[in-house]
């Protein structure tokens, strides 16, 4: 079922850094769970495919054979949770989370929608975070090999409304330079250590008005 997808994402590990651009787009909602002690408990993770990577899956997956971006429920029950079935190692879901600069270690995603809408796939996941607080949170999303180009076009949104977020755009001459530093060093190490999808990642700070109590 995926085998276009990891095959997809294995020439990713080799194509990416020669190419250094993207060859799958998302768009991304991120939705983050906060209790009533200003702690980030999970996030809900909304990830729409692009046109092209949405046809690639259906057709080797054998669904919509009309062509119609209609699926039926057998069609869209095979379909849910496509995307989490296979994690290369290491893969870390290409979210990165970071309490005053630690990275936090979360569990497996567990998927909790799936559809076709406008012809693009849009799949849902929620993931626990063990409890941090909101204030000194950092989230990025990307590939390492950046492959794949996340972008939070969908928004940031809280359980909690008294908590925001503030998207950075990355810095793109910055993130080329960093590309073109790495293409000038050792051509024999670039397949093996070549990963700039950090540097074209948003940065996500959040913080969380203070209690009028």
């Amino acid at each position: 079922m995926m085998k276009q997808l990891a095959c997809a994402l294995t020439v990713g590990f080799l194509a990416a850094p020669l190419g250094a651009h993207p060859h799958i787009f998302v768009d991304t909602a991120l939705r983050f769970e906060v209790n009533d002690a200003t702690e980030v408990t999970g996030v809900t993770v909304t990830w729409t495919y692009d046109d092209f990577f949405t046809l690639l899956i259906l057709e080797d997956m054998g669904l919509d054979p009309d062509g119609d971006a209609v699926l039926t429920e057998a069609e869209l029950e095979a379909l849910f949770g496509f995307d989490l079935v296979e994690w290369p190692e290491g893969f870390e879901g290409d979210l990165y989370v970071y309490s005053n600069g630690e990275k936090i270690e979360m569990p497996r995603p567990k998927p909790i929608g799936i559809a076709v809408e406008d012809g693009l796939i849009t799949a849902t996941h929620f993931r626990e975070i063990p409890p941090v607080p909101v204030e000194g949170l950092v989230v990025q999303q990307y590939d390492p090999t950046y492959y794949v180009a996340y972008d939070v076009s969908q928004g940031v949104s809280f359980t909690n409304p008294d908590c925001t977020a503030i998207v950075s755009d990355p810095d793109l001459e910055a993130a080329q330079a960093v590309i073109e530093e790495e293409v000038s060093g050792n051509m024999e190490d670039i397949f093996n250590e070549m990963k700039v999808g950090v540097h074209f990642s948003d940065k996500i700070d959040m913080t969380c008005a203070p209690s009028s109590n």
